[in-house]
């Protein structure tokens, strides 16, 4: 299953990478991918999405399902 969320503040590359990494270590997410330009990010699996939300914002970011 494919999971897209709204992710604001990503700036550059290394924006993308705290938030795919954040991602990562939530439970059910296979593969994680962010996209600054689009200020998404994208994940497969069957992660819960407040999770998902609650995993970006502690990275830094805002997050909305």
């Amino acid at each position: 299953m494919s999971i897209t969320i709204t992710v604001e503040g990503m700036s550059c590359g290394g924006c993308e990478d705290t938030v795919e990494s954040a991602l990562s270590e939530v439970s059910g997410v296979e593969s994680a991918e962010a996209d600054r330009e689009e200020g998404v990010a994208t994940v497969e699996g069957d992660a819960d999405v407040d999770d998902l939300v609650q995993a970006v914002e502690h990275a830094g970011y805002e997050a909305s399902a």
